[in-house]
């Protein structure tokens, strides 16, 4: 059998995702496959960097959170293909998560309306959702 956690507790974890990362972070989007993990040095080209809302993800909910508000860019600063992200602090200095990224139901662990980046480009997040294992 595998581990189940109650809704409350998955929600009260998922819950720190906010609180951890803090206000108003960086949303990075970058060219080629993500580092080896959180703590190496960005990989790729910097196409372009969303600040997120302050408050930037809903209210936990059977264990997940979802973006709240608009993840929309001002432009990209370089042209390119998004295949990977990085969420970071507001300062822009500690990656608290990396993964994919695809066009809208393309399957990426964040998907934009259009992963295909002309420099000047806007670009909007279409989808981010984290869920909190064990239910």
């Amino acid at each position: 059998m595998s581990i189940q956690l109650s809704t409350g507790l998955r929600n009260a974890m998922i819950g720190q995702y906010e609180t951890t990362i803090g206000t108003s972070p960086k949303l990075q989007l970058r060219t080629g496959a993500p580092p080896a993990d959180c703590a190496a040095t960005d990989a790729g080209t910097l196409l372009d960097e969303i600040t997120l809302p302050s408050d930037w993800l809903s209210a936990p909910g059977n264990g997940s959170v979802s973006q709240l508000g608009s993840w929309v860019g001002t432009g990209a600063a370089a042209a390119g293909t998004a295949a990977h992200y990085r969420i970071k602090t507001s300062a822009g200095t500690t990656t608290h998560e990396q993964g994919t990224v695809s066009i809208t139901g393309g399957g990426g662990d964040l998907t934009l309306d259009n992963p295909v980046l002309a420099a000047g480009q806007i670009v909007t997040v279409t989808s981010w959702v984290r869920s909190q294992g064990g239910a």
